[in-house]
């Protein structure tokens, strides 16, 4: 244990980013940047291989979403807990599962990772590196959508890690996404680091920066009704939110 004595003016201060909690925010930006990429990379090829039929680009792009989801998390889970959005840290945040320390490497994570996977993505297709998005999607349809895609998505990762069954989650999370691209009219961002880097693509999977904030607020209404009613159905989920998205390396310790 570190000592300090009556000559010292101060105890000496913890480190603020330990080796394993960069360990941590890495595997938060490499498994938001590779999502993103599939996100945006898909949809791009989409638009290309199937020029005039929309439907089928958006099962396209949803098909490559879902499989680069579910191999990031099984891949990066061990890790960081394979979090790659930043309402799942919150929440997990809330429930104790993690600390403050955390969140504050992983938000910045998720979302530089996320920007680099859009810009990877414009480079690999031949487009602009970074072309502001077009598409405005800021309607109270889509706003309505966001908040259910993402209340729904916090309720089947604590139901699903909740119940013991944690080598299903990233088929969970994933299959549950794949839905959602077509039950919901915004096709599912769920995910606010997602939701700005999209906005760096002006192809098939941008947002516009204009309607960027009002997602996010959407997301962030639904992943507090989530919260409240995880808790109403599972009181006892804070003992395995530790466990969020798959059981990960022991979190950091509480200064």
């Amino acid at each position: 244990m570190p000592t300090w004595t009556a000559h010292d003016r101060s105890p000496p201060r913890r480190q603020l980013l330990t080796p394993d909690l960069a360990r941590k925010a890495l595997a938060e930006l490499v498994g938001t940047a590779l999502l993103v990429a599939g996100v945006v990379g898909s949809g791009i090829a989409a638009t290309t291989l199937s020029p005039d039929d929309v439907g089928l680009q958006l099962l396209e792009n949803a098909a490559a979403t879902v499989g680069v989801l579910i191999a990031v998390i099984l891949a990066l889970g061990p890790v960081s807990g394979a979090h790659l959005n930043p309402v799942v840290t919150l929440a997990d945040r809330f429930f104790g599962g993690i600390t403050t320390r955390e969140v504050l490497a992983y938000l910045p994570a998720q979302v530089l990772g996320g920007c680099i996977g859009a810009v990877a993505a414009n480079v690999m297709f031949g487009v602009p590196l970074v072309e502001l998005s077009t598409t405005s999607r800021a309607t109270g349809a889509h706003l309505f959508a966001e908040v259910v895609a993402t209340f729904g998505l916090l309720l089947v990762i604590f139901g699903v890690v909740r119940s013991k069954r944690a080598s299903a989650a990233p088929f969970a999370v994933g299959a549950y996404i794949g839905g959602a691209y077509f039950f919901t009219s915004s096709t599912s961002f769920a995910n606010p680091a997602v939701t700005l880097a999209r906005t760096l693509s002006d192809t098939f999977a941008g947002i516009a920066p204009a309607s960027a904030p009002a997602f996010l607020a959407a997301q962030l209404v639904g992943a507090a009704v989530a919260v409240a009613c995880t808790a109403a159905l599972y009181p006892d989920v804070p003992e395995v939110a530790d466990e969020v998205i798959l059981p990960h390396a022991q979190k950091e310790p509480v200064p």
